[in-house]
């Protein structure tokens, strides 16, 4: 089985999501804003809340920087498939929620994301998320 390299667009989408995720690890909701599209949508993955807009995202996540107890969300990618034909990709993976400084995995599921290039630069347009753990 030959095994392709991957494109230079599933690359850029690779570092974008690890730069997501090392966002929230380190609380710093500016820096996910510019992965984020304008109008983007999150539908969260235990009781399906629509977070539409990418202002609205960075509030959300304000807040959850701001809790006590906070979670630390990691996503990760087990397949991003990138159109031939327009520039849009489609990422599938696993994600979890740890409680900061516990270690303790609090949640976990499946996630598909879609993400598009605008400038040179791939976002977020839209995330949906279902809990299964």
């Amino acid at each position: 089985m030959t095994v392709l390299p991957a494109s230079a667009a599933e690359l850029a989408i690779r570092a974008r999501r690890a730069a997501f995720n090392r966002a929230i690890a380190e609380g710093d909701a500016a820096a996910i804003q510019p992965i984020l599209a304008r109008d983007c949508v999150m539908i969260t993955g235990t009781d399906s809340a629509a977070i539409a807009g990418r202002m609205a995202q960075v509030k959300v996540w304000r807040r959850e920087f701001a809790a006590p107890a906070r979670m630390v969300y990691a996503r990760t990618p087990a397949e991003i498939v990138v159109s031939p034909v327009e520039p849009i990709a489609l990422e599938r993976g696993t994600w979890q929620g740890v409680v900061s400084g516990s270690g303790t995995v609090a949640a976990s599921g499946i996630y598909s994301a879609k993400w598009r290039e605008v400038g040179g630069a791939w976002v977020i347009e839209a995330e949906i998320y279902a809990t299964l753990a």
